[in-house]
Formats: C-alpha cells, structure tokens, sequence
C-alpha cells in the first residue's frame, strides 16, 4: 500500500485542449436541470480533446447518448463552430451561434411540458 500510481498522464506542454466558455457551460446546464426536470435526462457526460470539446446528454446511465452538442472551432468560419447530434449520430442541427444550436432542444422541451 505504499506505491501511489497515477491515473493519469499530465498534457504534454504545447497541445492545446478545447473546452468551453464559463457562458457557454452555463448555458448548456441550465438546458440540461430543465430537462432533468421535466424527466427527460438523468446523466450527462463531458469531453475535452485537442480539436474539440462535447457535451452528451442520456435519458439512461447506461446507454448511448440521447443527444452530443460539439463545439469544434476549427469550423467557425464554415459551418459553425457548434454541431448538434442525434442518438443514431445523425446531425440535427449546425451554427455559428450557441443559442440557435439549443433553440432544438428547447422546442423539445417546451412540447414534453405542454403534453
């Protein structure tokens, strides 16, 4: 018991690593309480890489995810930084801007609270 191994390797000086903004984090949580609310999600995952950060939300822990929202700047000046993905990996949704990207997932929402 005197050995402490670590779990993990620190980031070689020089890559770069994606994430997002406090805003945009912000953002992307509170879509996610009102959909843990509403009984629509009940776990999330975060991704970190080198050329982009994702956020996935699961109805179920052990699944695959009900939807990704991908920010990959390497596309802002073409298609929008910001892709939303299906659960079969189908794109439902591309944008330059965070809000109009959501904009999907909120008309979801407000359809589960009017039924």
């Amino acid at each position: 018991m005197d050995n402490v191994t670590p779990l993990h390797l620190p980031r070689p000086a020089g890559i770069p690593q994606i994430c997002f903004t406090r805003a945009e984090l912000d953002r992307i949580m509170q879509l996610y309480g009102r959909m843990v609310a509403a009984g629509l999600w009940r776990d999330y995952a975060l991704t970190f890489g080198a050329k982009t950060a994702s956020f996935a939300a699961f109805r179920r822990t052990a699944e695959n995810p009900e939807i990704r929202l991908v920010k990959d700047p390497a596309l802002r000046h073409r298609q929008g930084e910001w892709v939303l993905h299906g659960e079969g990996g189908a794109v439902l949704k591309r944008g330059h801007e965070l809000a109009g990207v959501l904009a999907v997932l909120e008309r979801r929402l407000l359809r589960a609270v009017e039924a």
